[in-house]
């Protein structure tokens, strides 16, 4: 887009890979400030187990939509795409630089294409859905959706029935695969996006996952866990790291079985995620490690993209 200036860097990739320290030196390099991509660290009440940045790494450099939402408020992906293009807007108004960074696909596809548009679902089909997952489980719902739109099981979360549910409705309303209505033409942007998934070896992201999980329980997640636990029925906390340890607390399961949950529940939504970027063909995979090399690479790349010429960081280009 000859002539445009302004540019988004998005840093995306699956939970625990290292988003955020990356995103930091960016943004720190850049002069830049952060807009959060993470659906659930966007909420004020669940911080330990959102793995939301430290005060420290707030402070250091400006991070938006970090704790901006109550679980109490009513929130989707279409508000936050109005809310977080509203923010980019102001943000480039003081930086030719904005950065985006976190794992929740459709929050970063909402900024980047705009919402895909589906058609309305009758009443009777959605009733009739809601009745198979209420007499035949989740299981049900996850076979179905298998059969009938197996480009969409492999990315969906499919511990969530509410999106099983969606993507079951819209397909059997319209005669069309739900996935079919994610691929239309994306809405224009004012901004140039230049987007990167950060990868790590597998066995050692799902170490991370493994240790990020101990670290949350000594940091306090049971103590943050008890305090939510009143509202869980709260479309917020039916979330990975929360429901498992809800279940402990109504006598589910043991406490051994939580911590197991949590930590294959998380590895497999990292093995979803990875699915998710992968298959959005418009993501430069990159090694998490791999600071100074992504610096010096996007600098070069802002010059070629918009004609800009930021000031080179020496302690980056030594290294």
């Amino acid at each position: 887009m000859p002539g445009q200036r302004k540019l988004l860097i998005v840093i995306a990739g699956p939970t625990a890979v290292g988003k955020t320290s990356m995103a930091i030196e960016v943004a720190s390099h850049f002069e830049s400030e952060i807009i959060s991509s993470d659906s659930r660290q966007i909420y004020k009440e669940m911080t330990i187990g959102t793995a939301k940045p430290s005060k420290e790494e707030l402070a250091r450099i400006p991070h938006h939509f970090i704790g901006s939402v109550s679980i109490f408020e009513p929130y989707n992906t279409g508000m936050y795409e109005r809310d977080a293009l509203r923010k980019i807007s102001e943000l480039h108004d003081k930086h030719d630089i904005v950065i985006v960074s976190g794992g929740t696909g459709l929050y970063i596809k909402a900024i980047l294409e705009g919402l895909d548009s589906f058609p309305e679902v009758p009443a009777k089909i959605l009733e009739k859905w809601v009745q198979h997952f209420r007499e035949h489980g989740l299981s049900f719902l996850q076979e179905s959706l298998q059969e009938l739109d197996p480009d969409y099981y492999a990315i969906v979360d499919r511990a969530n029935h509410r999106r099983l549910i969606r993507a079951l409705t819209v397909t059997d309303a319209s005669g069309t695969p739900y996935s079919n209505f994610l691929s239309r033409a994306p809405e224009p942007r004012p901004f140039l996006a230049h987007c990167f998934t950060l990868v790590r070896n597998r066995e050692t992201l799902y170490a991370h996952i493994n240790e990020r999980v101990d670290m949350m329980l000594e940091k306090g997640l049971m103590e943050e866990v008890e305090r939510l636990f009143p509202h869980r029925h709260l479309r917020a906390l039916k979330t990975v790291g929360y429901q498992e340890f809800f279940k402990y607390l109504e006598g589910n399961i043991t406490y051994d079985e939580a911590v197991r949950q949590v930590k294959a529940h998380t590895r497999q939504y990292a093995k979803r995620q990875m699915t998710w970027f992968r298959n959005q063909g418009t993501y430069m995979s990159w090694d998490a490690d791999d600071i100074s090399g992504l610096i010096r690479h996007l600098s070069e790349r802002v010059r070629k993209l918009t004609g800009l010429q930021p000031d080179i960081n020496e302690t980056y280009e030594k290294e």
